[in-house]
């Protein structure tokens, strides 16, 4: 590819970073912003994600059922925080290593973690962690507007082929420059 060329294709990716920037700087601050807390979640002294007790035993064959845990956890979320949070799990989380069995719940950010063998309650707290991962991959768009999935799908794909472009054309408009350069002191 000859100089000129290389110049024009250079000023076309310049301006396709320039403007892709300019339209995406809020959402690739967002996705920076919440993957920065999401890597710190274990190490926020419980603020962003409560630690993970331990049960009283690891022997998972003497936890008890899943649904009589389940029926504590709910229990416990209408007692302690009342009922018009809603119990309807969202996951479950069990720690064999730990002896403890983690319940998250739909709709809020609560969770509840139990002894599996004895049912003690060993922790209600807020899950922050949840609420920052949904901001991240965009899916707490799709809770506020009832979509199923679809603006997660969108956002995600925007803002990974977005990636893709700003690493191209960023690595391009670095060593472009380069090249040509070279092709002036190679004649």
């Amino acid at each position: 590819m000859n100089r000129s060329k290389q110049a024009r294709l250079i000023r076309i990716l310049r301006k396709i970073h320039r403007i892709s920037g300019m339209n995406l700087f809020v959402f690739i601050m967002v996705i920076a912003i919440s993957g920065l807390f999401l890597g710190w979640k274990k190490n926020s002294n419980g603020y962003i994600l409560p630690p993970t007790q331990k049960g009283t035993t690891t022997e998972v064959q003497n936890w008890l059922s899943f649904d009589s845990l389940k029926k504590i956890a709910c229990q416990t979320m209408v007692d302690n925080l009342g009922s018009d949070l809603s119990v309807k799990i969202n996951k479950i989380d069990a720690r064999p290593d730990k002896g403890v069995v983690k319940f998250v719940f739909e709709n809020h950010y609560q969770g509840i973690q139990l002894d599996a063998a004895t049912g003690n309650v060993l922790q209600v707290a807020t899950r922050r962690s949840d609420l920052i991962e949904n901001i991240h991959d965009g899916s707490v768009l799709d809770k506020i507007f009832g979509t199923g999935g679809i603006i997660k799908l969108i956002y995600t794909t925007l803002l990974g082929v977005s990636l893709i472009v700003f690493t191209t054309t960023g690595l391009w408009l670095w060593y472009g420059p380069k090249k040509i350069k070279k092709g002036k002191s190679g004649k």
